[in-house]
């Protein structure tokens, strides 16, 4: 197994909740989950639960230097490992629900694209509602929030839940196609827009 590998499912069996997978993310679902980075400009890219950064990498590349691209990540064996194989980004220690704290004190207010590697469907109604309500709120009209799902998992009762839950939030809700070479299958959802009360206004 590679470095990362042999990482991630280190820490996923001493916490299976919060890390909530037991291997990276592959390249294909890291080439579909960023899509919403924008190619100009320079955007401010949040990315949740990056873990070892399979995320983080593609994140990166489409920036190629542009923007600040904060990477929240509550586990700090993960964080230290991402930081150093990713030094110009922003790699933060801390819980997701903190995200408008983390951002304004950054001199920022709202994200261009969010991208989410949480494992939703695991946490609790609670815990999914604290990290929508951090979500939403910076977010506008035009941010892309990105998540993805297992594919064999998506007809059980927690991911039902959650899917719901996106369609409650947002007022746009795509479901990508299944990526099969990711192990397992996983696909993307892409959410726009949330609706009125849940995010400030463009």
């Amino acid at each position: 197994m590679t470095n990362d590998t042999t990482l991630f499912l280190g820490q996923w069996m001493r916490s299976p909740g919060t890390v909530g997978a037991v291997a990276p993310s592959s390249r294909r679902l890291a080439e579909t989950v960023t899509t919403p980075v924008p190619h100009r400009g320079d955007p401010v890219i949040v990315e949740l639960g990056p873990g070892t950064g399979a995320f983080t990498a593609e994140i990166q590349r489409r920036l190629a230097g542009r923007g600040h691209h904060m990477a929240v990540e509550i586990n700090p064996r993960l964080a230290d490992f991402l930081a150093a194989r990713h030094p110009k980004v922003d790699v933060v220690v801390d819980d997701a629900a903190r995200l408008p704290q983390l951002l304004e004190g950054r001199g920022f207010y709202k994200a261009d694209a969010i991208v989410s590697g949480l494992p939703w469907a695991a946490f609790s109604e609670e815990t999914q509602t604290r990290l929508m309500t951090a979500v939403t709120a910076i977010m506008d009209s035009n941010t892309a929030f990105t998540t993805f799902a297992y594919s064999f998992a998506k007809r059980l009762p927690p991911a039902q839940r959650f899917r719901q839950r996106l369609l409650d939030t947002f007022e746009e809700v795509v479901v990508g196609r299944t990526v099969w070479g990711n192990l397992p299958p996983a696909f993307v959802y892409h959410a726009r827009r949330p609706r009125e009360g849940m995010a400030d206004p463009a």
